[in-house]
This record gives structure tokens, sequence and C-alpha cells, in this order.
């Protein structure tokens, strides 16, 4: 057998100087040859635990044979059967923590790259779209409901239209996509893929109703009556955002990360005058958190013209929850990485605008509850760090408009409670998944989620249909 490659094949970009002004997607995607080569680099192992790894079951080892073999078209298909958004997961899919961890190449040398020949024939398929439409199942009867068109909406929508059901999904923002449009900027999810990507799901005869909040325009129990919807599926994410409960933190240039990113990428405040959407980002950003958000608030602010952004985060960069690729990237860019640095205050003039960042230096002791090493305040004096803006992206947790009713059972921090295999609720016919049961996690989980709830809502209809029990939901 002949010797593989032992390095990934690199994928093209912008260059650093370049990109760190600009909204263009970073990542410029194979060209056929470069995919076929990386493809190549694939051992087609017997036993294939690359998709033991992969949150949604692609047949890795299958689609990536289709692509070095030249058969792009076959390839695809077998990713769009698994999930609806192959675009999508194949740019903003931590491989590198999953189906690409495990697999065999990485025991001697660096893994195949499994995310990159997703995105290339996700890319491919949509340069060469002949223009049909993509054949409806046939009709089941059954409607269902889902809300929320964040990435485990849209994945659980996109599984039960295949199989024939009438979905209507209910957004409560102006546009469907969820984090994926409000939360990760242009240039790493540009919306035109987005937008297609939600286009091919419409076309399987999925209707999608904006400016609908489930719990406020619309009670949930509305759905499961009136509407007389057979099944329920909640994907509400996690959109509340948390702070570090610090003094100064209502000055003004204070921002929740989820405010600041979807002013720029929902909003689209990076086109302002153009877009009618402002946002003041002073000349120096500091940026408290070490994970995907943290490194996309960064990278944004600089975009936006920021002179100097610093990312604070009280653990060390080994601890960081942050992708390789996006950390690399941002490092590229310019981002200041201020490790072992823990906010105390936030400091204001007498107008009351940002000035400032106190911080105490920290070193790490033993593992705390989330297994990472607990950060300890040292005796070394505070410091601090001169700075217009703060965005805080420290986590979010789910909204709890939907359960406050005391319908839906949930967790003491507010995620709903379901079944882990199924993904039924305390409430009968009505199911959840991502990051409203999980708190704040990535794309693919949700996804992942998506399709489990969508199978097990498949076999509860299929036996009422049928004239079986479904044996209900949990309590």
């Amino acid at each position: 057998m002949p010797v593989k490659p032992t390095a990934k094949t690199g994928m093209p970009h912008q260059g650093a100087q370049a990109r760190a002004h600009n909204f263009v997607e970073v990542n410029t995607g194979y060209p056929e040859q470069r995919a076929q080569f990386e493809a190549g680099r694939c051992l087609q192992c017997q036993e294939p635990v690359c998709e033991a790894g992969c949150p949604v079951g692609v047949p890795i080892k299958a689609f990536i044979k289709r692509i070095a073999d030249g058969k792009f078209r076959d390839a695809f298909e077998l990713v769009k059967q698994a999930h609806p958004l192959p675009a999508i997961c194949g740019r903003v899919c931590p491989q590198e923590s999953q189906c690409e961890k495990v697999c065999h190449m990485a025991t001697r040398c660096e893994p195949v790259a499994i995310g990159h020949l997703e995105r290339f024939i996700a890319d491919w398929e949509r340069a060469h779209r002949n223009g049909a439409a993509q054949p409806r199942p046939a009709l089941t009867g059954s409607r269902v409901a889902v809300v929320g068109a964040g990435p485990s909406g849209l994945t659980a929508a996109g599984a039960l239209a295949r199989q024939g059901y009438r979905v209507t999904i209910f957004e409560a923002l102006h546009e469907p996509g969820g984090v994926l449009r409000y939360g990760i900027p242009e240039f790493r999810l540009p919306k035109a893929i987005l937008d297609d990507e939600i286009a091919q799901l419409e076309s399987l005869g999925v209707e999608i109703v904006c400016n609908v909040i489930i719990g406020k325009t619309l009670p949930l129990e509305q759905l499961t009556g009136p509407m007389e919807f057979a099944a329920v599926f909640i994907g509400t994410g996690a959109g509340l955002p948390r702070f570090l409960g610090i003094p100064g933190e209502n000055l003004n240039g204070v921002y929740s990360a989820n405010e600041f990113l979807t002013r720029i990428n929902l909003m689209r405040a990076y086109e302002f005058p153009r877009a009618h959407t402002p946002l003041k980002v002073g000349r120096r950003v500091a940026v408290v958190g070490a994970g995907n958000t943290a490194m996309d608030a960064a990278r944004s602010a600089l975009r936006m013209g920021a002179e100097e952004v610093r990312v604070v985060y009280r653990r060390s960069e080994v601890e960081m929850s942050a992708r390789a690729e996006e950390y690399a990237h941002a490092k590229e860019e310019g981002v200041i990485f201020e490790w072992l640095t823990n906010p105390v205050r936030v400091i204001g003039n007498e107008d009351g605008w940002v000035t400032g960042l106190e911080c105490q230096r920290m070193r790490l002791g033993e593992p705390d509850a989330s297994g990472r090493a607990r950060p300890i305040p040292t005796e070394e004096p505070p410091i601090v760090v001169p700075t217009d803006t703060v965005v805080v992206a420290v986590g979010t947790r789910p909204n709890r408009l939907l359960t406050k009713g005391g319908q839906l059972k949930t967790a003491s921090w507010g995620g709903l409670i379901v079944d882990e295999a199924s993904g039924e609720t305390s409430q009968p016919g009505v199911f959840a998944g991502g990051d409203a049961v999980t708190g704040a996690a990535t794309v693919i989980l949700a996804a992942g989620a998506g399709l489990r709830a969508a199978a097990a809502i498949h076999e509860q209809l299929l036996g009422a249909r049928n004239g079986r029990s479904s044996g209900g939901a949990h309590a």
C-alpha cells in the first residue's frame, strides 16, 4: 500500500492582514483537485471509528471514498441523507474534537480533513445544482410544529419533512437561522450559505413563520390544542446572556456578546449606514471569555475598526474552549490574549462610559466541577486594562419565557428536562433538543439532538397511525 501524506491538505484562506479588515469569508474552500488529494489520504478503515465520533452519523468513510473517486454528486447525496445542513456543519462544526480526533490517521500524523471535505462537497453541489426541485415525499397527513429556527429546529424540520410530515417552524426573530444568523459572523458563515440551506428545507415543504414568540404571541398549548399539531419540537436555544456580576457592568460601553454579535450579524451593523444599525466600538476593546463566541466577538471588533482587541480569560490557553482554528486565526489577525486574568471591576468616567477593566492575576489549582483547573487569585496587586468597550462572552442560558407556566419540567438552571433517548419532555407529544436542553453547546450537537427527536416523533406518530401505543412521555 502506498504511503499516505502525513499532513492535512491546507485550506486556502485570505491573508491575516487583509481579512482582519473585512467580513468576507476567511477560508475560501478546496478546489476539486485538492479535495481529491485530501480524500485520498483516508485509509478506508474496516472499522471507521470516525463515524462514531460524528453526532449526526455522517457516513464518513463512504462519502470520502466518493470524493477520492471524483463522484462528487454521489458524495453529496450521502452526506445530505444524514443531515440537512452540510455546508454549515462543514464550516462551524468542531471536527478536531469529534470525528477527526478519533481518525486512525491521527495516531501517526494529522487526521483526514473531514470537515473541509464536507464543506467542499456541499459547496460543489451548490455550484453545480441543475435547478431541478427536490422530490417531495408523499405526505402522511400529520402536522408537526417546530419552535425555533436554529440548528436543532432546522435539522428536526428537515428530517421530518423527508418523512412526509407537514412541518411549520415558528421563529421569534424576523429571519430564520437562530444562532447561525445572529451569533456566527459573516467571515465564518456567509449568510448566503445559510439562506441556501434554509431554501432547500423550504423546497421540501417546510413552512417558516417568523416574528412569532411561542409563549407570548402564541401559548404552547395553542399548538397542540386548537392548531392541531400532532407533535411539537422545541429548539429555542440558549439566548439569554450571562454576566460577570461585578461592579460597573451597567456602564455605557459594556455589551453582552449576544447583543454585540446580534447587532453585527443579524442587524448588519458592519454595513452601516447602508444598514440602519449603528454600533459604537471604541479604539480599544476587551472581550471576557475564551470560547468560540469570544473569538467571534474579538475578531468582529477588529473588523469594526478597533485598533486593539484583548481577550481576557481567567484560566490558561490550555483550558479555553474555542476551536483551535478560530484561536489561530484570531492570533494571526492581531488579537492579544491575557491569560490567567480575571475581571473584578469595570471602570468608568464621570459621564458613565467605560475607561478600563480592573483585573486580578490568577494561578491554577485543582480541577473544579467542569474538569478544568480551578483559577485561584494570586497575591499580585490588581492591574487595569485600558479599554473603551467590554464584551462579556462567558456563556448563555435558556430563556424561561416558554417554561414560566410550569407545564414543562426544567432543571434548576433553566434547561428543559427530556428523555435522553427520545428528547420527549414532561408533556406528552412535546419534544426538545439543542441548547434549550443542554445549555450553550455546539451547532453539531444541537443538530444531532434534532435528528434524534425527529426519529422519535416519527416513531410515535407512525405508531399512532398504526394503532399502536407510543408509551407516552416520561414522567
